[in-house]
């Protein structure tokens, strides 16, 4: 599991490192591991908590409230996008897949896919991870999400469009993969999905007008030569994911071994 800076965790989630910092010392919402220099490291599930709460927040609920609703003590009030969240949830929790696959095609004709990916579809996945008894759910909403993309990628290619490969690199969330499928569907893209992430990609010679590569965490020395080699060589390789946040500024680490 990666570990990342407070900086980075900021580029990643597009958040201010002392709201973080306020997060975990006013509101206990974070737990950061420490270096011996007693600066902050964040790993992958708090990622997925940063994201949580940035969710919350966003539908409207006050941070002081945050923490009740990620250990469930209280019931959050239904606004926004969390109503569309709240129903595919109910749903889901009765099994009725059918319905899910409906509600989600309704939601499709309504809002745009990026949006409806970013502020519903991301969203409830990641609120079925932070519980080891909802992870079944996850599952059950994943496999429904894969046939949607297709269904979306297939629509797509009925009418002209621009031939794209889209790919994992390294060890990712493979569902995100199809989430960015459904997100680009309306941008006429004929999508080519490989479903198994490439820990050796070689894209030479491919035949698409754009390649879109989802990474997540730090690119190793490696894949950054690699990459940098993609664009010597003028090849439409475009990053996705953290990778390509972290990848935008150069690395660095605030000193926040005397703030706690």
């Amino acid at each position: 599991m990666s570990l990342y800076s407070i900086g980075e965790v900021a580029r990643i989630c597009g958040i201010n490192p002392v709201t973080l910092r306020a997060w975990q010392r006013r509101y206990g919402l974070l737990k950061p591991q420490r270096t011996e220099g007693g600066h902050r490291l964040f790993d992958d599930n708090d990622l997925e908590t940063i994201r949580t709460i940035l969710g919350w927040i966003n539908r409207g609920v006050p941070v002081s409230q945050v923490k009740g609703l990620l250990e469930g003590s209280i019931t959050p009030h239904p606004s926004g996008w969390s109503q569309l969240e709240q129903k595919l949830l109910s749903v889901l929790q009765e099994e009725k897949t059918q319905k899910v696959r409906q509600l989600i095609i309704e939601f499709g004709r309504e809002y745009p896919p990026e949006s409806l990916v970013n502020n519903v579809l991301r969203p409830l996945r990641t609120r079925l991870v932070s519980n080891a008894s909802t992870l079944y759910l996850r599952g059950l909403l994943d496999g429904v999400l894969i046939e949607h993309a297709v269904m979306c990628m297939n629509a797509a290619r009925k009418k002209a469009g621009t031939k794209v490969l889209l790919a994992g690199w390294g060890e990712i969330d493979r569902t995100e993969l199809w989430l960015e499928a459904i997100a680009r569907s309306s941008d006429g893209l004929h999508i080519d999905l490989l479903p198994d992430p490439l820990q050796d990609p070689h894209f030479e010679g491919v035949q698409a007008k754009l390649i879109l590569l989802w990474a997540e965490g730090k690119l190793t020395s490696v894949q950054r030569t690699r990459y940098l080699h993609w664009q010597q060589l003028g090849l439409p390789v475009s990053l996705l994911g953290s990778a390509a946040v972290l990848l935008q500024t150069p690395p660095d680490e605030e000193p926040d071994a005397i703030i706690r």
